[in-house]
């Protein structure tokens, strides 16, 4: 995007709770993130706005890894973009990161890719794919930040997605998420293992 141009997907703005439970998105994650002390950011409905909002007011404040600790912070927003382009929506995403490793400098950023939606093909799942396709181009400039593409297998060979992924075509069932849990989990044990190095100084 133009430097001069103003990014309405990059624009801080607090969430509409529209359930009225302040509900968190909780399947699988006491299994599998939990033993990491990972903790959980998420909200329903969330755009790249209302993240950036949070993270400008006080949703950072008071985090930060342990002496000797590796961090690693992981990003899935995007899909919710509804009025935003491709083009937008990846630069919200990169707003996000940008700040994260501006205030977290010793974290390790994660960005998953928005997977496919709808149960046949559709212009939401053409606009997710340009946005991961910007994602793959731009991220790799912020030096400490990976994309991971956690959609692999979702799409059959028809092109439809089954409710045994996706109930309604958009949110995860269980075993979607376990799906999507396998490739994270892989990656953020690789990040936070200790080197050798490291762990000699652990003991120090």
């Amino acid at each position: 995007m133009s430097g001069d141009e103003m990014n309405p997907a990059a624009v801080a703005q607090a969430v509409e709770d529209i359930q009225g439970d302040d509900r968190w998105m909780s399947q699988i994650w006491r299994e599998l993130f939990s033993p990491l002390h990972a903790l959980n950011f998420g909200i329903g409905g969330d755009t790249t706005c209302n993240v950036l909002w949070r993270l400008q007011n006080g949703e950072l404040d008071n985090i930060g890894p342990k002496v000797r600790l590796k961090q690693v912070t992981v990003v899935w927003v995007g899909t919710n973009n509804h009025e935003h382009s491709a083009e937008q929506v990846a630069g919200g995403i990169l707003a996000i990161a940008q700040l994260l490793t501006s205030r977290l400098p010793k974290t390790k950023v994660v960005v998953l890719g928005l997977l496919a939606r709808g149960e046949w093909p559709n212009p939401l799942r053409e606009k997710n794919v340009a946005v991961n396709s910007f994602l793959r181009s731009w991220l790799p400039r912020l030096g400490q930040t990976q994309f991971l593409d956690v959609g692999a297998g979702f799409v059959h060979s028809d092109g439809t997605i089954s409710t045994r992924d996706m109930f309604d075509f958009l949110h995860l069932t269980a075993s979607g998420y376990r799906a999507i849990a396998k490739p994270l989990i892989d990656l953020l044990l690789q990040i936070l293992e200790e080197t050798p190095e490291e762990k000699r100084a652990s003991l120090v």
